[in-house]
């Protein structure tokens, strides 16, 4: 089955931001757009201000003008529905209602052809509910476009219960023919990017709740440790509370409030103030005129220790013993041993974040995990009550000999990165065994959609078959509610690959 032929005309529904966004990419891509919105003026409204982005891309050298003054010639608005009659595929952007849009394709279905593809772009609610009541739901399939769509590369081809083969190969194949990247991915609550995105959040909303750090220090260490372009709280800012905790518990209350995707109080009790983020002025942070922005906690300058025991190869910190050595400061190897931690001159140990908490052992000090440990500039490390405060110094002195930044956190398992990451790769594997997707279109979504520095399957190979179902387990056990205890999937994986290790 091959994309829809350019001759064929494309109808949105539904103008507003994203809407304008989905017609103007069929309007790029070389298609006559039909433009149709049930509030009077709105239509017409959308079309200049499409035409007007389009004027911006030849001034950017990114159109030329012939290009553009063809597009403007293919772009009609519409005064009803019955103007849409002879498009080969409607994509709908209205209100995220399922009463709304199963009325608006019930109208379809009687004005267009029977060979006219059908999609929504609904990012919280059942493909399979909203085509559920069609004559013929096959031909419905869901088209989940990123904002701003004309940048954002991402598409979930999203395939409902009753959705044929040739409708859903039909509507990837389209999607990519307009210089998208597509992904399959089946009818799911969330799809796959906002399914599997929901640890991002969740998790540093646990660690501000649990006191373990502010929204500013939590920020700094995902973008300067984890690699994640924004911090949760300011990426929650920039979406709108409202909206996030709307995905978050529309995703909750599909799964029948699955313990996993639990909202969280803070971010209900931010909504329920008004705060809502960079739309209202205040959000987690303040966006208003003369505000400050917050700093993240940096530790002070303390001293390097002389010597560090390294017991084991550190694991996924490996890299840090060789950085340590070119900081000048003497690495003893204990060969026979397999841990990842690091003994300093005091006795006290500096252990990668493994689940477990300072205060169980009282000599420890905790440090979190990084995306890459030389271009990390910061680190987070954590440490009890009762941990001595040179062990505390002598390790914040190591990261700073390394050229880093140290926020020091309070005793949270698994700290900031450390579990983000492993619930992130956990809610991976449970999808793909669940048949939600292929691992490669799950890594491709998550780096494309949400603009992660690694799919969690590429992620969970650098750090190893047991790494992330070892922190949940640990996790587990300090959280009885569950939320945190790793699938099934995620341990078949890596027992599974323990055995074929053995059998080798």
């Amino acid at each position: 089955m091959t994309a829809l032929d350019l001759s064929s005309p494309v109808a949105v529904v539904g103008t507003g931001t994203m809407g304008q966004g989905i017609a103007q990419v069929a309007l790029v891509a070389g298609h006559p757009v039909r433009l149709y919105d049930a509030a009077p003026g709105r239509a017409r409204d959308a079309a200049e201000a499409i035409g007007a982005r389009l004027d911006r891309l030849v001034e950017k050298d990114r159109l030329t003008g012939a290009d553009r003054d063809a597009a403007r010639a293919r772009l009609k608005p519409a005064d009803s529905l019955a103007e849409l009659a002879d498009c080969g595929l409607v994509v709908e952007a209205v209100l995220e209602r399922l009463d709304v849009k199963q009325r608006l394709f019930g109208e379809l279905e009687e004005i267009v052809a029977d060979d006219c593809l059908l999609a929504t772009n609904t990012s919280s609610l059942s493909v399979t509910a909203i085509g559920g009541a069609l004559r013929h739901p096959g031909r419905f399939v869901g088209l989940h476009f990123f904002n701003p769509a004309p940048l954002l590369p991402l598409v979930e081809v999203v395939s409902g219960f009753a959705t044929d083969v040739t409708s859903a190969t039909r509507a990837y194949e389209t999607a990519r023919a307009w210089g998208k990247t597509p992904v399959a991915c089946a009818d799911t609550p969330g799809f796959i990017v906002n399914r599997v995105a929901r640890p991002f959040y969740a998790e540093a909303f646990a660690v501000y709740e649990s006191q373990g750090a502010d929204p500013a220090t939590i920020d700094a260490v995902l973008r300067e440790s984890g690699g994640f372009r924004m911090g949760a709280f300011e990426l929650t800012d920039l979406i709108g509370q409202d909206v996030n905790e709307s995905v978050t518990h529309s995703v909750w209350q599909s799964f029948f409030q699955d313990v996993r995707f639990t909202p969280s109080l803070a971010q209900r009790r931010l909504v329920e103030s008004g705060r809502l983020g960079r739309k209202t002025g205040r959000g987690w942070y303040d966006y208003r005129d003369g505000a400050e922005r917050p700093e993240p906690h940096t530790a002070g300058k303390e001293q390097p220790p002389a010597y560090v025991i390294a017991e084991g190869g550190l694991g996924p910190a490996a890299e840090l013993l060789p950085m340590i050595r070119e900081a000048g400061i003497t690495v003893r190897e204990d060969d026979e041993d397999d841990g990842t931690r690091l003994v300093l001159p005091s006795g006290g140990q500096l252990v990668l974040a493994d689940g477990q908490t300072s205060v169980e052992f009282g000599d420890v000090v905790y440090f979190d995990l990084a995306l890459d440990y030389r271009k990390a500039t910061r680190i987070a490390l954590s440490a009890s009550q009762d941990t001595p405060a040179r062990t505390l110094a002598e390790a914040v002195g190591l990261f700073q000999a390394l050229g880093k930044k140290v926020s020091v956190i309070g005793d949270v398992p698994g700290m900031i990165v450390a579990r983000t990451v492993a619930r992130i790769v956990d809610l991976a594997y449970d999808a793909v065994a669940r048949g939600v997707a292929t691992e490669e279109d799950v890594d491709t979504a998550m780096r494309l959609g949400v603009n992660y520095p690694l799919g969690p399957f590429e992620w969970n190979r650098r750090l190893g078959r047991l790494w992330a179902h070892d922190l949940l387990e640990e996790l587990n056990l300090r959280d009885l509610s569950g939320r945190c205890a790793p699938s099934l999937a995620l341990y078949r994986h890596g027992h599974a690959a323990g055995k074929q290790e053995g059998t080798s």
